[in-house]
This record gives C-alpha cells, structure tokens and sequence, in this order.
C-alpha cells in the first residue's frame, strides 16, 4: 500500500484537536498530498459532531491506535492467480512480478491458499515419480493453451478432471493392455503418427488423444473422434517436450499450500511475527474483513519503515498521543500548549505559537501559504477558535486569536457570538452523558516530576446539573486514576455563564491534603475566573505536585 500521512490530535479530542487535524488535511491534500489523512483518537463530543454536520465537512477517520498491524506493512497491488487457472499461467505470474509466491484465490478473489516455490517443488517430486502411477487435475481448455495446441475436436474442455499421461511407445496389443490399466475415460494419449493407435484411442474413447510434433489426422478418425466424442488436439513440440508442458497444465488450486494462515489487515503484527518465522513461504497473505487479498507480508517488512507516517496537531506530549504512535516517523508538530517530553531521532517541522487554538495557527497557514480556504473548512476552524477561547474570553486569548476569529467571520458570513451561543446550545448535551463519558471527551494526561495525573475539562451553562451527580463523577475520576495508577484524576467544569470554574478531584491523600482552593459544601472546589486548564489550572496543579512530589 502507498504511504499514508495521518494528521491528528490528542486522546479524547475536542473541537480544537478535531478540527485542526481536519484542516490541515486538507491543506496537504490541496497542496498535492494525496494521501494526508486526517484522523481522531477517540470520541468526538456533542459540539464537535454538531459543527461538522452543520457545515457539511466529513469528520476525521476514528483511529483507536496506531499498534503496528499488519496494514502498515504491505505496499503495492496484490499479484494473485485464479484457483482454477493453470500453472503455465501461475509461473509467468511470479516471474513477470519477479516473486516468490502467489496467494491463490477463487472467483470473488477471496484466498485459499499460496502457491511458493517448495509447494511447487513438493507437488512435482510427488508426481513425477516412475514408481507410482500419477493422475494430473487439469481442464482440456488449460491443456490446449499451455501446449500451444491446435484443436480439431474439443469436448468439456471447462471440465476439471484428474487424468494420466500415457504416451503409446509400444504395439497396439501392449498398448491397448497399457492404456486399459492406467483408466481409459480419464487418460491423454501422446502419440505420433501411428494411425492404428490413433484409431485405438478414439474407438476406446479415451479423454484426449494428443498428436505430437505438429501431426495431422485423417478425415476418417477426425469423424469418428466428433461421433466418441473425443478431443483431439494438435502440439506444435514433439513428445518428450508436450509431455513435460502438459504438467504445467495442472489447476493452480491444486498446487496451493493450505497451511499459511491469512492474515487480516487489522491484525497486529506480535499476533503473527512467530508464524512468519516457522512457515516455508516466510510471508503470509494480508487481506480484509471479507477475505479478499490486499497484499502479502514478509518476515523482511517488519524490519523496515512501515507505510504510516504522522503529523501531531494539538498536543506534542508523547503521553497525550494516540496509543503506538513511537513506532512511526513524526513529520511535524503544531501546537499552542507547553512542551513536553516528545523526541525524534530525526528533524521535524516543528511549530508552537502563543494562541488560544491550534486553528488560529492553522488557519494563518493558509494565509501564509496563499492558499484559498474552502468555506466549509473556514467555518469549522472559526468553531475551533470559539471552542478553545470560549468565544475569545478565554485568559488564553490572544491579539492573534481575535484578528484571525474576525478574519474568518468576514469570509464565512457568521457571527462570532451567534454562532458560539449555538455551539454552546450543542456543548450542553454533555450533561446528559454518564460520568465516566464526560471524564473522557477532553482528558489529558500529564507528568510533571516523575508523577503522572489526568485532567479532564468540559463547558456547560448548567454546571449545577453536575453537581448533583458529584459521587457518580468522582468514581468514575477514581476509577481512571486507579487504572493508571495516577498521582490524582481531575475534571475542571468550566460555566459559560460566568466564566467559573468547578473542579472534582480524587486522588492519593497526601496530594489531596496539599489542595488549597475554595470548596463548597459538596466537597467541589470553586475556581473563580479560572477558565483555561492550560494557563490558569496547570501552573497551580503543577506547584502542588512539586510539593507532594517531596513527601512521597
């Protein structure tokens, strides 16, 4: 398969992570990238799903990992052969492809097995064997092409039947006797041009009589072998050589080694990496849900460079990224939060800006590149902005933020507040979502010192809803943190209203004693005009973990 570049943003995305990925996706593709991607690694929320659906653009391909499978590993169109084709036609195959083995499939292209080169070697040492009598399966219409033959008289050539190669070498007698033991109805005859055994193949009426060396046939037997029903067919090469070509006529199916396992595209690749290094053929067949083959893996390609490269938006922590993504090369990274603790082995692109939003840094790209914005895309990344900057109110709002929002409002036609009042209107749905969903729309991880945490952050205007639901949501705060084994698990809820800010925690004692915010009677701390998890929250949760962090 060709290279695929994905684009995308951190776990459990918001608008801000989605759209950009979306956007600078189609930059790329725009730009002639064909093959940029834009991806998500979770759930999108309510809002999200509603701007993309309003303005009519296709939301990013849901990503649950990038755990190397075995679809990263193959790369160009699949050479395949037909079961019921020959194995002239099967060999010109592998050695037009330059190849060493060929999944054979049935009429719907779906696998049945792989013909290699010891499967071949095994299938000709157990029939070409003068101490046992060998029986050839084999249609009359593969016979007359792979010989090169000329028809006189065809019958059932589509008929796939196992036949014995008898070559009539002696007297009529001893023939006839010869001719009997080998199975009369199935055998093909090899003969010259020795009339009376022409004769006594076609009163005996055996499958197919074959002339060698270009041989002709009296009108007489040519009536007789039409009223047997008896195929006659011409080779242009003497005996030995049409005997040895009529091997090679064989049914391709027959061939096949039914032991190598298909693998499924969405495999991973430790669920197959010891078969590949125990079978002959040393690759498997890759193919999709419904069988049919979409490529072949070697025990080689696991050493290389799979065909997945990605480009981070949004985030540039390596714990915040899609689950497997240290197993391919990071072309760039665009990003408004702080550094962490990513690292390349190798120079990327590598962009970070003072903004409120990544689409405030996508969409100067465009400008910068000159290149026009499609009004749908422009649309979603004024969503983006909105939902990052709390319709720039956010303490993360920039000068650069607002010219830009206001720059795509001009082309758009939309209204900055209008719109943000419809995009909370959507947001509002979160409250209807169990407590272990709203931790997991917007959760990032984090580690500071050694200690890891997770903060969530959604936005309501009913943030009294929520309250009520505070045991519902601090088990489920537990229960990510014990999974994770995290120093505390947090969720900011943000009121549009008044921009204010709750905050549910649950965490390991000596980090909770350490807590000095407001609290309400519900044991929910109160954060007044604390908007921004990334400027207002992290830098106080970050001086807290410092001061755990020498007690533990």
């Amino acid at each position: 398969m060709e290279k695929t570049v994905y684009v995308i943003g951190h776990r459990n995305p918001d608008t801000d992570s989605v759209v950009s990925a979306a956007a600078y996706a189609r930059l790329k593709q725009i730009q002639g990238q064909s093959k940029v991607m834009a991806a998500r690694a979770g759930k999108v929320n309510p809002q999200t799903e509603y701007i993309f659906e309003r303005f009519g653009v296709a939301v990013p391909e849901y990503l649950p990992d990038l755990i190397p499978k075995a679809k990263y590993y193959i790369s160009g169109e699949p050479v395949t052969v037909k079961e019921d084709a020959s194995l002239w036609e099967a060999l010109e195959l592998l050695q037009k492809d330059d190849s060493q083995v060929l999944p054979i499939v049935d009429r719907n292209g779906v696998y049945q097995s792989m013909l290699h080169y010891q499967s071949f070697s095994r299938y000709i040492i157990n029939h070409i064997n003068p101490r046992k009598k060998s029986s050839f399966p084999l249609t009359l219409d593969h016979l007359a092409t792979t010989i090169h033959a000329q028809p006189i008289t065809l019958f059932n050539g589509a008929e796939l039947r196992k036949s014995p190669i008898v070559v009539a070498a002696s007297y009529n007698a001893h023939f006839k006797g010869h001719l009997e033991a080998e199975g009369v109805d199935n055998a093909l005859v090899i003969v010259g041009d020795r009339w009376d055994i022409q004769r006594c193949c076609i009163e005996m009426q055996v499958r197919a009589l074959i002339l060698s060396g270009g041989t002709t046939l009296s009108r007489e037997l040519i009536e007789l072998a039409e009223q047997k029903q008896v195929t006659v067919l011409i080779s242009p090469f003497d005996t030995s050589s049409t005997a040895m070509l009529i091997i090679y006529s064989v049914s391709t199916g027959t061939l096949g080694d039914r032991t190598i396992p298909l693998v499924r595209l969405k495999d991973p690749v430790w669920t197959f990496r010891e078969i590949l290094t125990k079978i002959p053929s040393r690759c498997l067949p890759v193919a999709d849900d419904e069988g049919t083959v979409k490529g072949v893996i070697f025990e080689g390609d696991l050493i290389k460079e799979p065909n997945v490269e990605v480009i981070m938006v949004d985030h540039n922590e390596s714990s915040q990224a899609i689950e497997g993504i240290e197993n391919y090369k990071i072309l760039e990274v665009i990003d408004h939060h702080r550094l962490g603790n990513l690292s390349t082995r190798y120079p990327i692109t590598f962009i970070n800006r003072v903004v409120g939003a990544t689409c405030t840094i996508i969409t100067n790209l465009y400008r910068e590149q000159k290149v026009p914005l499609e009004k749908g895309i422009a649309s979603i990344l004024l969503c983006g902005i909105i939902a990052d900057t709390l319709v720039l109110q956010s303490a993360t709002t920039t000068e650069t933020d607002i010219e830009t929002a206001e720059y795509l409002s001009s082309i758009t036609g939309l209204d900055i507040k209008s719109l943000g009042n419809d995009m909370q209107s959507a947001a509002n749905q979160v409250n209807s979502l169990s407590g272990e969903e709203l931790i997991k729309l917007d959760m990032k991880e984090y580690t500071e010192k050694g200690l890891t945490f997770s903060v969530s952050q959604i936005e309501t205007d009913n943030p009294g809803a929520l309250v009520e639901r505070r045991d519902e949501i601090a088990g489920a705060l537990e229960q990510v943190r014990a999974m994770q084994d995290h120093l505390f698990s947090a969720l900011l809820v943000t009121d549009v209203t008044v921009l204010d800010s709750l905050l549910f925690v649950t965490g390991k004692k000596a980090f909770i004693r350490r807590i000095n915010f407001p609290m309400s009677e519900g044991g929910i701390y109160v954060l007044k005009e604390v908007v921004s998890r990334k400027k207002q929250l992290m830098p106080l949760l970050a001086e807290l973990v410092e001061k755990v962090r020498k007690e533990l």
